[in-house]
């Protein structure tokens, strides 16, 4: 049966960093992205790589400052986080679907259980 399972979060500093990991188990996705949910806010979609060439999708308020890669190999995706900022905190779930350049929760059909990111300030 696939799964996801993300690990990596914490608590950091505002301008610090932070590397989440998601591992996917039993198949191999076209997308993977990720999503975050802060307190008392609706999920919102925060990046996603598509197979078939690598696209790599962000939503405006993290561009340049996450980066999205995948190992295909292991079957990993990671969001890389940099400059973060306390905004930023939320639960973060990693995502799989077959939709290319998904951004939208309804085009994803599995999810990770989430892993809490805390900036401070």
């Amino acid at each position: 049966q696939a799964q996801l399972v993300e690990s990596g979060g914490g608590l950091v500093q505002a301008g610090g960093s932070l590397r989440l990991s998601c591992a996917a188990s039993g198949r191999t996705f076209y997308t993977m992205g990720w999503f975050r949910q802060a307190p008392g806010k609706e999920r919102e979609f925060v990046a996603a790589n598509s197979l078939g060439g690598g696209s790599n999708y962000y939503t405006d308020s993290v561009k340049g400052r996450f980066t999205i890669s995948r190992d295909n190999a292991k079957n990993m995706v990671y969001l890389q986080m940099n400059s973060l900022k306390p905004d930023d905190t939320a639960v973060y779930s990693c995502a799989a679907g077959a939709v290319i350049g998904a951004t939208r929760e309804s085009e994803y059909t599995l999810w990770g259980q989430g892993t809490q990111v805390t900036v401070s300030s």
